[in-house]
């Protein structure tokens, strides 16, 4: 008889932002009179760049021209997107990152959970509590942990992100294999310094292990004194691999399309100790399972890069941050602490109280939907997360009923 992978069978009962979506629908259907302002998902609400739709129309164009029609494009995507990507991203940040180091995807989602395929079952990993669900569930369904008990995964390696640390966590005591590090960070905002993640990559060489690194949010630093890349740090060539993702800076989360560097000095090893070049086995896995981003996608990526088209993105990134700026003042004039807004489209807030609790207030009393901050983790327990990604009137609407709702 067929069988299940009953690693399934391990997960919560369904992935958070659904359960989000069930209790507005619930909502929506019991108020069908009452508008809802949501700033939970990090979905984006701004259109594309101009230069971006510029270069899809013109791409979408070349395909109906039998001369320039392009079917199957390569899996590691086009040479003219990954030298854009080299040459600004990395190269002219003193990144030494190639082109033929980078691999086009559909999205970083995609990227952060698959990556998990090139290694071991037995490989012990270490994860950042609060934290974005997927590196934590696509390691449970791959059978790299135990039973959920007391609100985690025996088998795994929890890195506290808290108060106390600033939510930066500490190194892990004990010996790991896979590290999992995103910063701006998903959920809670913060950011690390340049030193803090020196001792990552220092921990990485010393141990033979890997850090993955999530930069979706790299577009949202202010900071300059901060690292937008994990290769800003020396050494981390040899034991690092970083995702981006073109989503929340130029407005693609519908359009897809992402990005992941993995350097070809990376490596891991066998269970003999033999060093083995992960840029190889991605390859491996990629043209396998992946066909390659859409030739218009591409272009339209590549016209971020452009001068119209940089500076239409920072354009964009600047009215979420504006947003974000303002949703951290209104909710410290209201008392609570924050974390984030300053560096990265979200907004951590300490709501003194049961999280889902938290958000059944914001979206009874005020329409408002927020992010509970237990569907990240132990640690986010008692926190809400507000998302910057949405228009100046909704934000500013949105925060005039959460001071309504909260002062009673």
């Amino acid at each position: 008889m067929i069988t299940i992978n009953e690693h399934y069978n391990k997960l919560q009962a369904s992935y958070l932002f659904s359960d989000i979506a069930k209790r507005v629908q619930s909502y929506q259907t019991n108020n069908p009179d009452k508008s809802i302002i949501k700033l939970g998902i990090g979905d984006v609400t701004e259109p594309l760049p101009q230069a971006c739709i510029q270069a899809f129309h013109q791409a979408v164009d070349e395909m109906a021209d039998g001369a320039l029609f392009r079917g199957y494009g390569p899996e590691q995507g086009y040479a003219f997107l990954r030298e854009a990507i080299a040459v600004n991203d990395f190269q002219s940040r003193g990144a030494d990152i190639s082109a033929d180091e980078i691999f086009i995807s559909d999205g970083a989602k995609c990227d952060t959970g698959n990556i998990q395929e090139l290694f071991s079952e037995d490989t012990v990993v270490a994860i950042p509590d609060p934290v974005y669900p997927v590196y934590l569930d696509t390691n449970v369904m791959a059978g790299r942990t135990g039973a959920f008990v007391s609100g985690r995964y025996e088998g795994i390696v929890y890195l506290d992100s808290v108060k106390e640390n600033n939510f930066v966590p500490a190194l892990p005591t004990e010996k790991v294999d896979l590290i999992y590090l995103c910063f701006p960070n998903n959920p809670t905002g913060s950011t690390i310094s340049k030193q803090e993640l020196k001792q990552w990559v220092d921990y990485a060489r010393e141990h033979k292990a890997l850090i993955l690194f999530d930069a979706a949010y790299e577009a949202f630093i202010r900071d300059e004194s901060l690292p937008k890349s994990i290769y800003e740090i020396e050494g981390a060539r040899d034991v690092a691999i970083e995702f981006r993702s073109f989503s929340k800076n130029a407005g693609f989360t519908g359009t897809r399309c992402a990005y992941a560097v993995i350097p070809k000095s990376c490596m891991a090893y066998t269970a003999k100790g033999v060093p083995e070049q992960l840029h190889r086995l991605w390859n491996r896995r990629h043209c396998t399972k992946f066909n390659g981003v859409s030739y218009p996608v591409q272009r339209a990526a590549e016209a971020v890069y452009s001068p119209e088209g940089k500076t239409q993105v920072n354009t964009l990134v600047a009215k979420y941050m504006g947003n974000a700026a303002l949703i951290r003042s209104e909710m410290t004039a209201l008392g609570y602490d924050c974390v984030g807004g300053d560096n990265s489209p979200y907004i951590w807030i300490d709501g003194r109280s049961d999280s889902w609790q938290f958000f059944d207030l914001l979206l009874d009393k005020a329409g408002v939907v927020c992010t509970p901050g237990a569907g990240f983790g132990k640690c986010g327990a008692g926190y809400i997360r507000l998302s910057a990604f949405n228009s100046r009137d909704n934000v500013t609407r949105a925060m005039q009923r959460i001071k309504k709702a909260l002062n009673g």
